[in-house]
Formats: C-alpha cells, sequence, structure tokens
C-alpha cells in the first residue's frame, strides 16, 4: 500500500496512532474538574479566563466561590470592582478579573446578558484571545473550533516533533485541525489536554522545545510583585482610600521606593483597578 502522507508531513497513519493514544489515556487518566460538568456559557467562559496562566489547582479553589458571588453575567457586571477583585485574589494576574468585569458589562451592553457563541464576537470582549474564544465556543456549544494552549501544545511537540526544537504553533496547528473530532469537540480537547498532563509527568516538559518558550522572570523583588501587593493592601485593609505612603507602610518586606510605589499606583490607576484623588488613591 503506498504511504499516504497529509500537506503537512505526517501520515495517516501517524495522526491515526496519536488519536488513539490520546483516547486510550483518556480512559486511564481523565481529570474530573468542576468546570467538565457544566455546559453553562458563562460559567465556562469564567473557568477559561481564570486558567490563563494559572494553575489548575490554584483555579479548583476560586472557580466555585467566585460562583457563588457573581452566578450569572449580570450579577457579575452589576458587582462593584473592588468585590471582584477581592474574590479574584490568589489567582494572580488580577488584570483578567479587571478584563472579565468590563466583558460582563459589553455582554449585558449588547448581547441581553448571554455569552455570544461565536469566536468572532467572543474576541471582541475586553480580555478574549482567540485561544480562549475558541475554547468557549468548543466547551459550551459543542463548536468544533481549533486551539492551543499549554497541555495541547505539549502533547502535540511530545508526539509529532521528537528531537526538534523552536517548534512553532504554526506548526501545531493542523495537526490540531486534523485530528479534531469534529462530532464532540469537547471530549476530544479534554482527552488532549490531559494527555498534555500526562506527557509533562511522565516525560518533562515538551513546551521547552516550543518557539515561544520564555522562562519568566522572578515574582519576589519584582515590579509584578510590587502591583500585586499594592493592589491587596488596598483591598484588604483600605479599600475607601489611602496615601501611597500610607500603602507604602502596608507592604510586607523591604521597605519600597516611594517613586516606584507611585508609579506603581499611577499605573494601576490608568488602568482602572483604582481611582486617583487628591487624598490618595482607592479601588475603582
Amino acid at each position: 500500500m503506498a504511504r499516504q502522507e497529509s500537506d503537512f508531513g505526517f501520515t495517516e497513519a501517524q495522526t491515526s496512532a496519536f488519536t488513539n493514544a490520546v483516547w486510550d489515556n483518556h480512559r486511564r487518566n481523565r481529570r474530573d474538574l468542576p468546570w467538565r460538568r457544566t455546559r453553562d456559557p458563562y460559567e465556562i467562559l469564567v473557568s477559561e479566563v481564570m486558567l490563563q496562566q494559572t494553575q489548575v489547582a490554584r483555579v479548583q479553589l476560586k472557580y466555585g466561590r467566585f460562583l457563588a458571588s457573581f452566578p450569572t453575567v449580570r450579577a457579575l457586571s452589576a458587582a462593584p470592582v473592588a468585590e471582584v477583585l477581592a474574590a479574584w485574589s490568589g489567582l494572580g494576574y488580577n488584570r483578567r478579573a479587571l478584563s472579565l468585569h468590563q466583558a460582563a458589562k459589553v455582554m449585558v451592553d449588547r448581547h441581553e446578558g448571554r455569552i455570544p457563541a461565536s469566536p468572532e464576537e467572543l474576541q471582541r470582549l475586553p480580555g478574549i484571545g482567540p485561544a480562549t474564544a475558541a475554547a468557549v465556543c468548543v466547551f459550551a456549544f459543542g463548536r468544533p473550533h481549533a486551539f492551543i494552549e499549554t497541555n495541547i501544545r505539549s502533547a502535540f511537540i511530545h508526539f509529532f516533533f521528537q528531537g526538534s526544537t523552536s517548534v512553532s504553533d504554526a506548526r501545531i496547528l493542523p495537526l490540531v485541525e486534523k485530528t479534531m473530532d469534529p462530532v464532540d469537540p469537547r471530549e476530544w480537547f479534554y482527552a488532549l489536554m490531559d494527555y498534555g498532563v500526562w506527557v509533562k509527568k511522565a516525560f518533562g516538559n515538551p513546551n521547552r522545545r516550543s518557539k515561544g518558550h520564555t522562562v519568566q522572570s522572578a515574582f519576589a523583588g519584582s515590579r509584578r510583585e510590587m502591583r500585586a501587593r499594592a493592589l491587596q493592601a488596598l483591598l484588604a485593609i483600605a479599600p475607601g482610600g489611602a496615601t501611597a505612603d500610607s500603602v507604602r507602610a502596608m507592604l510586607p518586606g523591604p521597605s519600597r521606593d516611594p517613586d516606584d510605589l507611585v508609579s506603581v499606583l499611577d499605573d494601576l490607576a490608568r488602568e482602572g483597578f483604582l481611582k486617583k484623588e487628591k487624598a490618595g488613591y482607592r479601588i475603582a
């Protein structure tokens, strides 16, 4: 029989072996996660935004509590920013919480409080990129849209690109599209992610061989830490407002440079986290 090779360089036998391996692993190692037990588009959107750049274990701790506080798009839209940020505390990258809050307002104003069902409409919302938009369409609406996230990337690099370095997402995406299950894309992508998790545990992280792999700078002592600590201090101790000197006194650890802290607080004000007033700063 002639060797059948696809236009992206892999045979039908290879892609078939991959799908079999993914499903076999899924039967043995399927993860039971709370957002997999729902098809509510809002609950899935919240989970996808939380999972951006945050480990599953940390999201599991916050997900149910966040939904209990803000059970619908309208409830989130109507909530004060301070309450949303407080509920988000511990997940990091607070800009995601602010964007989700702003997205809820847009959905109430333009979509009658409903989650858009197309990637194009979802990407018009604050903080929603192509991968998150496609994931919401897959998991909430069962629509086949190819996307790549960290575990999916691991799955494909491990199986198809052994020995390769600097593997780009542009090389992976045709494989995602080729192997995707059009009938049940939701369960297929769950299986794909679980396979990527298993690969990392069994063989180490293949994403170190991806083109976009970077090592994040240390958090301790960084400007990111100062932003997070300053916002946390205002939320916990002085939500009604405080001067820059007062915020500086609230921060743990070594004394912070006053000019650096004012610069951070001004950035947070420009981004919509804080309001800058004559007396100082308060949560927006």
